[in-house]
């Protein structure tokens, strides 16, 4: 779907409530390519953790935070979406891993996991884990292939059958 300032595409991973849209979701995960310096959209309302998951990284000058950089693996970055921010890329485009939740309505943890085996357990209502590479897991009885990129949401409990990075997500009303 197009940015909301129109300067690009994201992917939706998955929102909530199902179907909503960009003024009235509660919580809401995409992923993005940036190829281009520029203004983020502003989301009044909005607490965002940004990732990079894949690309050199990327500054962002954040209005009232500062300067703050991103690279792939780097810690995820925390800040309000209302705050006017613009991205400075370091060395060509990037992926980034994108996390909303609206204030009053839910909150977010994103941490980056250096090695998804052998097992993560769901502790707020909603999770998602992001692998950076490929692995074969395991959950509610069942194993599949995952990709690099791919989204996995969570019940309760995920073992991976290969140490590799990844980033998780937990939401909570």
């Amino acid at each position: 779907m197009p940015w909301k300032n129109g300067g690009g595409e994201t992917i939706e991973i998955a929102v909530h409530p199902p179907g909503a849209g960009l003024a009235d979701f509660d919580w809401r995960i995409s992923m993005a390519d940036v190829a281009s310096d520029g203004p983020f959209s502003r989301f009044e309302g909005i607490d965002r953790t940004l990732s990079i998951l894949a690309g050199n990284g990327m500054d962002l000058e954040i209005e009232g935070h500062g300067r703050r950089s991103l690279t792939a693996g780097s810690d995820p970055l925390s800040f309000p979406a209302d705050a006017p921010t613009f991205a400075r890329l370091h060395d060509g485009p990037i992926r980034d891993l994108n996390v909303m939740t609206r204030r009053g309505a839910c909150t977010h943890r994103v941490s980056f996991v250096p090695s998804l085996g052998p097992a993560i357990e769901l502790e707020g209502r909603w999770g998602f884990v992001i692998p950076l590479g490929p692995c074969r897991v395991a959950m509610d009885g069942s194993e599949v292939e995952v990709a690099m990129g791919d989204a996995i949401a969570l019940s309760l409990r995920l073992s991976a059958s290969a140490p590799v990075p990844a980033y998780f997500i937990e939401i909570d009303d």
